[in-house]
């Protein structure tokens, strides 16, 4: 695929599969059309295969961290900009091209803004091809080696109420992902972030390359069966991406807590329950395991078949709850990491290791 711009009309389809690719998680359409419209007035928006990147250019990852149900969450698209400002400020070397970390409403039009202001590409080699809790598990295994020093950097928040505050860190990649997370909390629950300069080389072996066309294609299926309804939005997923339509009901419950800048809590539709942790993390019925993270678990709204995320879906909302297996996504290193995994069942309550084929 040689670069091209994404236009309006590509973006929006990509927003709309990343939705679905979030899996419950990466954040909501409504923000990623923000980043889009800014990313279009700032200037072109151009898609390039990672392929088309010289291997020793430097990739920036651009992210958003944080729990998007906060209700004090507040992050412009000129704060995308002001993280690659602070990185460049504090000796990093000027990138060459971003990367957005995974899969979401939001989240895959992470990198949009500043690439387009910055007359740099959008590198079709994302950290990972659904979206995930923490930054380390959208780190492409950077933690692994222990010589890597990350550098990130934060900025968000309300400025009318006094919450916004700009971060850089840099030391080990978990303890660095913690500071950030610390930071999305004390602004009010999310900050753009930019980090873990590495070059192309690195993302072509270890990230979720394709990913974003991906989305793009899922999105523009999405969007010709709309006008027909939930389940001919789902078919239209479940025949791109494989997977299986468990239940169509409504909530039943939901349960929700926020703190120390995650979301988490359950969702139940008739008999099948699900976990979250940000993301949907489990899905059983009847005592039965049927989903395990990292396969994709999702809601979309029952009549217009538009995706549901975690921290949008409501009791009493009627939803199509569907699985997709981890084996059909492109995922990035972070998702082969079995330690990171081990860090979700505190969380929900539940064991994964055991579970992930």
């Amino acid at each position: 695929m040689a670069k091209r711009p994404i236009t309006k009309e590509t973006g929006e389809a990509a927003i709309l599969g990343g939705a679905v690719l979030g899996g419950g998680g990466g954040g909501s359409m409504e923000k990623g059309r923000l980043n889009l419209r800014g990313a279009l007035e700032a200037g072109e928006v151009v898609l390039a295969d990672i392929d088309d990147i010289p291997p020793d250019t430097v990739l920036i990852t651009g992210s958003a961290v944080g729990a998007p149900a906060a209700a004090e969450a507040r992050v412009e698209p000129k704060d995308y900009v002001r993280v690659v400002e602070i990185l460049k400020e504090n000796g990093c070397p000027a990138p060459g091209g971003f990367i957005p970390n995974e899969c979401g409403g939001s989240s895959i039009t992470n990198g949009w803004v500043p690439a387009a202001l910055m007359g740099l590409p959008v590198v079709d080699a994302l950290c990972n091809g659904r979206a995930h809790p923490t930054g380390v598990m959208g780190s492409m295994g950077l933690h692994r080696d222990p010589g890597y020093v990350s550098r990130q950097s934060a900025a968000g928040g309300d400025r009318e109420k006094g919450l916004y505050l700009e971060l850089h860190v840099a030391g080990k990649l978990g303890s660095a992902s913690s500071m950030i997370r610390a930071a999305a909390d004390k602004s009010g629950g999310l900050v753009a972030v930019a980090r873990n300069p590495v070059a192309a080389s690195y993302a072509r072996a270890h990230g979720a390359c394709g990913a974003l066309r991906q989305a793009m294609d899922l999105g523009e299926r999405m969007r010709k069966a709309m006008p027909r309804g939930g389940d001919v939005v789902l078919a239209s997923i479940l025949n791109f991406l494989g997977g299986e339509h468990m239940v169509t009901g409504a909530v039943a419950r939901k349960e929700i807590v926020t703190r120390g800048g995650f979301d988490s809590g359950s969702v139940i539709v008739g008999d099948f329950e699900t976990t979250f942790w940000n993301e949907y993390m489990t899905l059983e019925s009847r005592g039965e395991r049927l989903a395990t993270f990292p396969d994709l678990i999702m809601t979309l709204d029952a009549g217009s078949g538009l995706p549901v995320t975690t921290a949008e879906v409501k009791e009493g909302q009627t939803v199509i709850l569907f699985v997709v297996p981890a084996d059909r996504l492109i995922l990035g290193e972070g998702m082969r990491c079995m330690e990171l995994m081990e860090e979700i069942e505190p969380v929900v309550g539940k064991k994964i290791v055991e579970y992930i084929r």
